[in-house]
């Protein structure tokens, strides 16, 4: 794939930042970090910004400042910001934990998108410096198209450590100069507090030098989910990540607390001293929404997640959601859909069935959070039995369960002649690639489909999982720790990130599973099927 390269966005940030000033004046500045330090008359960044959800004419912006302030925006398709547009946003307020987000709107397709973001201090009327941040609007028509996906960020306990470099995959990432990035869940782990100090396996220690009152505890008020949010955008990577590179973030379990279902019970658990998980859930939803970059739905279903994002000609981008319509984790091994054996919801399913047949995109990428035919486990119910968190159940033979709604999907998308549908996804902390195929199976209406896993960004390192046949996987590439190892530290490298490129010409797609420095562990190309 040739791929047109393009300015260095760091010095292109740093320029809008100045509003121009020459070279000379880029480059001293090339190296600032991704937040503002002011004195307090001034609104502060807090936690940078970030852009998100972008189509080929609109994009979400987001910060947080310090203070109740007013948001203002200018942006421009020019480093000099010559014809720059100013947008009047929000309030900021302790009401949205003083975040603000604007939809810019009317923008030109397939441009970069400079803007600046200012506070105003509601009381004083000062200003706040100009925080710089980059987006590229979705393109309308073919050419080449660079993504990342991966999913688990800060978990386990590994935090913030500056000897290691911080959460420095997020650099790794950012210099692979990407249109955008999926954050495929667990963008927090609101139940994994941390400590200051981590013993590893050869004696040294991990420590984690930045730890605020919100970590040191398990996320219950929402003031607890909110500081978990804050924890992560104080790593200095994942700022500068965020104000260059448009994000499209979906959530899973440990936003709320791990593998949160209906059946989900934390009377044993002492950590917990409140124990309702729907009121956990309630606070939780609302963090999530307030620092998610994500343009909110319409009033009928405000905290809805999944969605469709379009990229131009080549690629459509279908964003689920596998964790607010579940059923309670069970066996997983009922014959019908029912209460108990939803997974997406009916709602969804419709929604993605007609999303997937008017999507005219060469490819659709379906963004899923959890992964098809992994076996993820949530212990034993009451009767001794596994049971089960994700799709798969253990037994190979035809769907049952939760597998009922994927085995329905497939044969859909076959039945409709449906072409070139990939799956990404994250949740299980090492990265593999997988091949379903129905001579394979012991469900065989569908057509081959490749499935890519990635992750963990900054969390223990485990598995890898067991296959369920169900569906017929194959795995074609693993890194995992090694057998024996679990909550393997970052340390040790096991940090990971997909990357897709979609050729402008021929439509293929490349796969590329990437390691901790940004180094090609395996790489795949598909032929887009016509017809």
């Amino acid at each position: 794939m040739t791929r047109i390269a393009r300015p260095r966005r760091q010095l292109m940030i740093a320029a809008a930042a100045l509003g121009g000033g020459g070279l000379s004046s880029i480059l001293a500045h090339a190296q600032a970090p991704a937040i503002v330090t002011l004195d307090r008359a001034r609104p502060g960044f807090p936690s940078g910004l970030q852009s998100g959800d972008v189509h080929s004419d609109r994009g979400m912006v987001w910060a947080r400042t310090d203070r109740p302030a007013r948001m203002w925006i200018d942006w421009s398709t020019t480093t000099r910001f010559a014809d720059a547009k100013r947008v009047r946003g929000p309030y900021a307020t302790e009401l949205s934990d003083f975040s603000a987000r604007v939809d810019l709107t009317g923008l030109p397709a397939g441009q970069d998108i400079f803007y600046r973001v200012q506070f105003e201090d509601i009381i004083a009327g000062t200003l706040s410096e100009p925080m710089p941040g980059h987006f590229r609007t979705a393109p309308t028509r073919a050419g080449d198209i660079r993504f990342l996906w991966s999913g688990d960020t800060a978990g386990q306990g590994w935090g913030i450590n500056s000897a290691f470099g911080g959460m420095r995959i997020y650099e790794a990432m950012r210099k692979r100069d990407p249109d955008f990035f999926i954050h495929s869940g667990d963008t927090i782990y609101a139940d994994g507090p941390m400590q200051a100090e981590v013993k590893l396996p050869d004696g040294s220690l991990w420590r984690n030098d930045v730890l605020t009152e919100e970590k040191s505890k398990v996320a219950e008020t929402l003031k607890e989910f909110r500081g978990n949010y804050r924890y992560n955008q104080l790593d200095a990577n994942v700022r500068r990540f965020n104000s260059e590179v448009m994000q499209i973030w979906q959530w899973d379990d440990h936003e709320v607390t791990n593998n949160w279902s209906p059946s989900k019970d934390l009377v044993a658990d002492k950590r917990y001293t409140e124990k309702s998980v729907p009121l956990l859930t309630e606070r939780a939803t609302r963090a999530f929404l307030e620092n998610a970059p994500m343009r909110w739905h319409a009033q009928d279903e405000e905290a809805r997640v999944y969605r469709k994002l379009a990229y131009g000609p080549l690629l459509d981008v279908f964003v689920i959601d596998m964790r607010s319509y579940r059923g309670p984790n069970t066996a997983n091994l009922q014959t019908g859909i029912d209460a108990e054996s939803t997974f997406l919801g009916e709602a969804q399913l419709a929604w993605l069935r007609d999303g997937l047949s008017r999507s005219r995109a060469v490819w659709k990428v379906i963004a899923s959070d959890m992964p098809i035919g992994l076996q993820v486990g949530d212990g034993k119910d009451a009767q001794g039995r596994a049971r089960w968190e994700a799709v798969a159940n253990g037994d190979d033979g035809a769907p049952r369960g939760r597998e009922l709604e994927i085995a329905g999907l497939l044969s859909f998308i076959k039945r409709r002649r449906i072409r070139n549908t990939v799956w990404l996804t994250a949740d299980v902390h090492y990265t593999a690639a997988h091949h379903y195929h129905p001579n394979r199976a012991g469900f065989q209406d569908f057509e081959p489909f490749w499935e890519f896993v990635g992750g963990p960004l900054h969390s223990g390192g485990f598995g890898p999982n067991q296959l369920d046949r169900t569906f017929g996987p194959e795995v074609k590439f693993v890194a995992a720790p090694k057998a024996g190892i679990v909550n393997e530290s970052p340390m040790a490298g096991g940090q990971y990130f997909g990357e897709v490129e979609i050729d402008g010409k021929t439509a293929a797609m490349t796969v590329h599973l990437r390691e901790i420095n940004g180094a090609s562990l395996w790489s795949t190309t598909l032929a887009p099927q016509r017809g």
